[in-house]
């Protein structure tokens, strides 16, 4: 193996003080920040104003290696607070949007923090959580009361026309930590997730995806509090690059926004894809500069796609405790394609009690890597649930895969999001693929709910096409050409629009809990039946 895959780099290479400070100094007038109806901001301007914050941050008391909460929507500000965060060499903890009540409540709690930069629309929600460390907050973008025990700062705070920047207690290192991002908790709790500078460098730096370079610039079209969002910050922080920063992604404008940016590379998350794959042909679809598109998971026509809007089509396999592993080559097909494992990693598919399966069996999917410090470091507050990650010396993704001769791998589902009809189990991703194949389907989860039989039935939950013309009678006579007759839904329920978390994700826990409701249709009580096919005259 090339010694550079399990060396850690020096912290000049990976660790984003050193980075920002060689980027102002080396490109200063090549664009950082590029938005579509504001100027742009410069790398040094950038760092001016990292420093500018940080020596705030200082001023409140923030040390090398404290956790702060970040509760603010992507922009300027959300970027620029991470770096001077990092650039303290403290660590940055950002809180999903949605948040309030009890899972508000989880993540101040689980995060040790006493301080936390919130946006002014989002404090009210403070006064209805127990506040745990929290004792300060800098307040952004409006005026807004926090809780009495809070002492309250607003954005002046974060500037100064002559920042006084105190010295580090010691160099920051690569295993120090960077980010704390909390787990979606599709689950349970959610989880604080320990990683590393070297973690984010392996994961987005250019030994992971040297098909990127400092030319690129990366639309963003995830959030700050997930790593999809962190991890941009980090691919173009790694190469000099630009980040073309919006506020979510948003289907009608995307392709506008993207020529309007000049953004040449996007990850495509979820049902993103899918949503641009079934509008209508138009001119936009060729008129920019877009070149790569990551996309996970793959549309059913990937040449189609990749025809059509002028674009390379790469796929990979990640989550936020790892370091993408798994990248595909270009224009990639196969339903659940990932790719194959990338040099420094090692991969294995096993059973529940760790044993490896065969080729072309499913198995939960346990990595590690040659370089230290290139997975996540634990769960924070949550030692139970990182050793149950870490057993064994492997890192347990939860997820199910499998692997052909080749060294391909196929995503199958979340272990957990499997499901049990009858004695077979189902994928409830491929049987999601095969929804989304139908014409008039724009987004599509399954799900397990009761069977009176035991184990469980299938509900395929949709929402359309707009003005699409839908029968659940013809969906299944669809599907029946297409799928193993016991993954044919029993129930079938239409949404105007599936519950999503903020990253795009189908909430299948809340659509599992709602089970069976009075809008759902049941071909068993439609009298339509689907048969088990006879094979070789059984």
């Amino acid at each position: 193996m090339d010694e550079a895959l399990s060396a850690v780099p020096p912290r000049e290479v990976c660790v984003t003080r050193y980075l920002v400070e060689r980027n102002a100094a080396q490109h200063g007038d090549r664009p950082f920040l590029v938005f579509p109806e504001a100027p742009a901001l410069t790398w040094r301007a950038a760092h001016a104003r990292i420093v500018e914050m940080a020596a705030g941050l200082a001023r409140l008391g923030v040390k090398q290696g404290e956790h702060v909460l970040a509760w603010l929507p992507t922009g300027q500000d959300c970027i620029l607070l991470m770096l001077a965060l990092n650039h303290l060499g403290a660590v940055y903890v950002p809180v999903n949007l949605a948040y309030r009540g009890r899972l508000l409540e989880h993540a101040i709690r689980l995060s040790d923090a006493r301080l936390i930069v919130a946006h002014a629309d989002l404090v009210p929600r403070l006064h209805e959580v127990a506040l745990a460390r929290l004792a300060a907050i800098v307040v952004l973008g409006g005026e807004a009361p926090p809780p009495p025990p809070l002492a309250a700062h607003g954005p002046e705070v974060l500037a100064s026309a002559a920042p006084a920047l105190p010295p580090l207690e010691r160099p920051i290192e690569p295993w120090d930590t960077q980010t704390v991002i909390f787990t979606s908790g599709t689950t349970g709790p959610s989880k604080a997730v320990l990683s590393s500078y070297c973690q984010g460098w392996s994961m987005m730096g250019p030994e992971a995806w040297p098909f990127i370079t400092g030319d690129d610039r990366y639309f963003m079209t995830m959030p700050m509090f997930h790593v999809g969002g962190t991890g941009l910050v980090n691919c173009m922080v790694a190469r000099a690059g630009s980040l073309a920063v919006v506020p979510s992604f948003d289907t009608a404008s995307f392709w506008p926004l993207v020529k309007r940016t000049g953004a040449t590379v996007v990850f495509l998350l979820g049902a993103m894809a899918g949503f641009l794959w079934k509008r209508p042909p138009g001119p936009e679809d060729r008129d920019h500069k877009l070149r790569l598109a990551f996309m996970v998971p793959l549309v059913d026509d990937v040449p189609g796609f990749a025809a059509r809007f002028g674009v390379e089509v790469r796929t990979v396999f990640n989550m936020t405790e790892i370091n993408n592993p798994i990248v595909s080559e270009p224009q990639p097909q196969g339903r659940g394609f990932c790719g194959r494992l990338r040099p420094g990693s090692e991969a294995r598919l096993v059973d529940g009690n760790d044993c490896e399966v065969p080729h072309g069996a499913v198995g939960e999917m346990i990595l590690r890597a040659a370089r230290p410090w290139a997975l996540n470091h634990g769960y924070h507050n949550d030692p139970a649930a990182t050793a149950r990650a870490w057993r064994n010396g492997w890192f347990h993704t939860g997820d199910a895969f499998r692997q052909d001769a080749e060294g391909n791998f196929y995503y199958v589902d979340r272990v957990k999001d499997a499901i049990r009809r009858r004695g077979e189990n189902i994928s409830s991703y491929e049987l999601e693929i095969e929804l989304l194949a139908h014409p008039a389907v724009r987004e599509a989860a399954a799900v397990a709910v009761p069977s009176e039989h035991g184990e469980d039935e299938v509900m395929a939950v949709l929402a359309l096409v707009s003005g699409a013309a839908f029968d659940p009678a013809e969906l299944i006579a669809f599907l029946r050409s297409r799928l193993a007759h016991f993954m044919v839904p029993r129930y079938v329920r239409v949404l105007p629009e599936l519950p999503k978390t903020p990253t795009q994700k189908a909430e299948k826990h809340r659509l599992r809990a709602e089970g069976v409701t009075s809008d759902t249709w049941d071909r068993e009580a439609a009298g339509i039946r689907v048969r088990r096919e006879r094979i070789g005259g059984a």
